[in-house]
């Protein structure tokens, strides 16, 4: 019996410590995760360095914005964010959708049809072994999200953004 028990003291200190070093690579309780990538290739107007991008952005944000990470699913502040404004870019304040093409896609990252004019960029990305369309700031370079094929028309694409990449500007009156 007095095996048993320590036998199952060990396993159970093994998972508690298995969960902490999870959450320790995931940064949990963030919302943030993948943060291993590197800032979208190219030159851009707004330019920081990545200790100030981190202060302006937070840990979050800039895992997102500037390591090309991605926030948990259904964590976004903005996912239920349905007023009349424009959805900003949170590294430059660039406006870069409109709530009317903002929609429901159930994917739990807040969803557009289609941007502003002249607001983003598209860069084909290629990590986790597929390949995907990433959407960046054109004005900062910051990681925004990507684009897909299966949304709603009149565009038939879906722009699914990290909340934390964005701002939400209600529309004055």
């Amino acid at each position: 019996m007095a095996t048993m028990n320590r036998r199952s003291l060990l396993l159970g200190a093994t998972g508690i410590a298995g969960i902490a070093a999870i959450g320790a690579v995931l940064r949990l309780p963030g919302l943030a995760f993948g943060q291993e990538g590197s800032p979208v290739p190219g030159t851009f107007e707004v330019t920081h360095t990545d200790e100030e991008w981190l202060k302006i952005l937070g840990q979050d944000a800039f895992d997102i914005m500037r390591r090309q990470g991605t926030e948990y699913p259904g964590t976004s502040a903005l996912l239920n964010e349905h007023r009349e404004g424009i959805f900003a870019c949170a590294g430059c304040d660039l406006p870069l959708f409109d709530s009317s093409t903002k929609f429901e896609s159930g994917t739990g990252w807040p969803s557009f049809w289609q941007p502003l004019d002249n607001a983003v960029a598209v860069n084909t990305d290629t990590s986790l072994g597929m390949v995907r369309d990433e959407v960046h700031c054109r004005r900062c370079g910051g990681h925004l999200g990507h684009v897909f094929n299966d949304g709603p028309a009149p565009t038939g694409l879906r722009y699914c953004m990290d909340g934390l990449a964005l701002k939400f500007v209600p529309k004055t009156t």
